[in-house]
């Protein structure tokens, strides 16, 4: 194993996991994209450049092939969330106010998800690469799957409604996707390319650092959730 970096203080968080934050919002927001498909393809983008970024803090190399499986990319995407897509893409015409209250609730649901599983694979890859867990002869190897399946294996033992909740007020609370539901509904255009709003990225901003402000109060959580990983992979290390 490479040597682990110095961890920082436990007064504060590591500069690399505000980069995991705004790369997970991102991920979060790509259920916006209304176009069937295409909004999978955003998602895996958000989700290797992630990954690029973390490899990248901790002077890895970055092969193609370990960056994809570290990103989680050769899983699909789930069921409910292109069940989502397929009913954004369908949803462009007026609809009771009700049903309006539904999708949206349900939007906000499916971007939640999104964000979460991007911000726990994200935090975990960051703390596996401090412990020194991945080499640079190890990349082109089955190590970076042992990995990527001991995070999904820890994410899948611990409740993740701490964080869920923090990040669910986020998005309801997100002008951009109030806006972008909106425009799904009563713009004849919304399959079509669309300008970004001025502002947008200014909100990415807040909203990464509200999630900031959020994982520093859920450090509890994050702490045995790197214990949970821990044994994970002893496990898969094990003869």
């Amino acid at each position: 194993m490479t040597e682990p970096k110095p961890r920082p203080s436990e007064n504060e968080l590591p500069p690399v996991l505000g980069r995991v934050a705004f790369l997970a919002v991102v991920s979060g927001l790509t259920p916006l994209i209304p176009v069937p498909f295409l909004d999978d393809y955003a998602l895996r983008q958000a989700r290797e450049s992630m990954v690029l970024t973390i490899l990248s803090e901790h002077r890895l190399p970055r092969p193609a092939r370990a960056v994809e499986v570290l990103a989680g990319s050769h899983v699909g995407r789930t069921a409910g969330g292109r069940l989502m897509s397929y009913m954004k893409g369908l949803a462009l015409f007026p609809v009771r106010k009700l049903f309006r209250k539904i999708f949206f609730v349900l939007w906000v649901k499916d971007c939640v998800d999104v964000a979460s599983s991007a911000l726990h694979h994200g935090y975990l890859l960051n703390h596996a690469l401090y412990r020194g867990d991945l080499r640079p002869e190890d990349m082109e190897g089955p190590l970076p799957g042992k990995l990527h399946d001991a995070i999904v294996a820890a994410c899948a033992e611990l409740d993740p409604r701490p964080v869920n909740q923090a990040l669910r007020r986020l998005f309801a609370g997100s002008r951009l996707l109030m806006a972008e539901a909106t425009r799904a509904f009563f713009s004849s255009d919304a399959l079509g390319p669309r300008t970004p709003e001025p502002g947008e990225s200014a909100e990415v901003k807040t909203l990464t650092e509200r999630l900031i402000a959020a994982l520093w109060e859920e450090r509890g959580y994050f702490a045995a959730l790197q214990q949970h990983y821990d044994t994970h992979l002893k496990a898969r290390h094990a003869p």
